[in-house]
């Protein structure tokens, strides 16, 4: 029997156990608990319980081949240990991911079980609305669909932005919706979401490139740019 083969008859705790073994071959085996939530995300954990290896994984992988499940073991139990797992199980357990399939069930779990808390796009100084509209006449010819938009129920310094496609939705922070702030930095944040809108993640292969070359190309079509950015850069300090 081949050692392929061989995986199909191990259970999750069977190849938790068997990857533990190979990390620490000298060390007592624990008690291994392997469970399937269903997380909002594709999201797993790991943590040690009272003496017991606690496993939760997210049930869209409750159906995954055994590799998959083996290079998440080598991933999520090397970090327990502070062994940075190999890159050939990084690389399997990405690819899996980034599957067409696996993409399209992962969006509609988000769909499903995600819900974006989010305010209204008119805010105290600006609305979202109108600023989204005058970009798109002034940079995608006003043929961008307009997702929905909204401030972020907390005023980061941070999180400045981001484009959940799943929910369709671009969200800004707050502290965006204040008078110091100048709006020309507000303009380009939002447009930076918008190009995430136009330019998809391409996620061929085992890799996920968020800012393609046409996004980035596209991105220095902003006038202002490099306005904008030497705001951000003291955003900080504004407020």
């Amino acid at each position: 029997m081949s050692e392929e083969s061989a995986l199909l008859f191990e259970s999750p705790e069977e190849i938790y156990r068997r990857v533990f073994r190979e990390l620490r071959p000298r060390a007592k085996m624990p008690g291994i608990t392997v469970e399937f939530r269903p997380f909002a995300n594709p999201d797993s954990t790991v943590r040690l319980e009272e003496g017991w290896i606690v496993v939760r994984m997210s049930d869209l992988l409750e159906d995954a081949p055994a590799p998959i499940i083996e290079a998440l073991a080598h991933i999520l139990l090397g970090k327990l240990l502070r062994r940075p797992a190999g890159r050939a199980y990084t690389h399997r357990y990405r690819l899996y991911l980034n599957r067409r399939d696996v993409r399209r069930r992962i969006d509609e779990m988000r769909q499903r079980r995600g819900r974006k808390l989010i305010l209204e796009p008119r805010g105290e100084h600006h609305d979202l609305a109108g600023i989204f509209e005058e970009l798109n006449f002034k940079y995608f010819h006003g043929l961008m669909a307009r997702p929905e938009l909204g401030w972020s129920r907390i005023a980061s310094r941070i999180m400045l932005g981001h484009y959940d496609s799943s929910h369709n939705t671009i969200v800004i922070s707050r502290i965006f919706d204040r008078p110091e702030v100048p709006r020309l930095a507000l303009e380009y944040v939002l447009f930076h979401e918008m190009l995430h809108v136009r330019y998809p993640v391409d996620t061929r292969g085992a890799k996920r490139r968020v800012h393609t070359r046409e996004f980035r190309a596209a991105e220095k079509e902003f006038e202002g740019l490099e306005a904008a950015r030497e705001i951000l850069r003291r955003l900080p300090a504004l407020g």
